[in-house]
């Protein structure tokens, strides 16, 4: 499966957000990082401040430009509104729930914990990171799975439980995906209609 292995705190300093979580060498600076990054002041077009913004949702959930797009005109043909839609297709992926669901720090770590078969839902393993769930479904930690060190410390130090859309249960290490979640109870800070008027042009 593709993913972005690059310098992560590079990619969080350009859009001026921690947006992989948590980083000790992320530092908040008003200008771009790089070498000659202080010294570049060009005003961004409307078209880059609108890729930017899809660059950053891309990153954010660690998908690419094909499984994006995808996604993007399964949200234009929902009968919702558009972006909001991509939104919630974006929080209803497994890596991204697993990660919500406190069992991985970070959206790569869940991602990994499903590709390398340690999560099941309703019971059976799943695989697929970008698999969508739906209302009532079950996440849960593979049984010979759930003294894994990473799965332990992050349930232990994980404070990321408390979504209205989600139901843990510490004991037996499943949650439940109740609902996919409203535009406004989705904490990240996205503007979803710089993007699709990038893609309606």
């Amino acid at each position: 499966m593709a993913r972005y292995i690059g310098p992560k705190t590079k990619i969080a300093r350009k859009f001026g957000e921690p947006i992989y979580g948590p980083d000790r060498y992320f530092e908040k600076k008003n200008y771009p990082p790089g070498q000659h990054g202080v010294n570049r002041r060009k005003k961004t077009s409307e078209y880059g401040v609108q890729l930017k913004e899809k660059q950053k949702v891309k990153y954010t959930y660690g998908i690419l430009e094909k499984q994006f797009r995808n996604l993007f005109e399964k949200a234009n043909r929902s009968k919702g509104i558009t972006g909001e839609e991509l939104i919630i297709f974006l929080e209803s992926r497994l890596d991204n729930v697993v990660y919500r669901l406190g069992l991985a720090p970070t959206r790569a770590a869940a991602r990994q914990l499903v590709s390398h078969r340690h999560i099941t839902v309703d019971g059976s393993i799943v695989n697929i990171p970008s698999y969508m769930l739906k209302a009532g479904q079950a996440v849960g930690v593979r049984e010979k799975s759930k003294s894994l060190e990473v799965i332990t410390t992050a349930c232990a130090n994980s404070s990321v439980h408390k979504f209205s859309w989600l139901e843990w249960d510490n004991h037996t290490m499943t949650g439940k995906f109740l609902n996919a979640p409203e535009r406004s109870e989705v904490p990240e800070n996205i503007k979803e209609q710089l993007i699709v008027e990038l893609y309606s042009k």
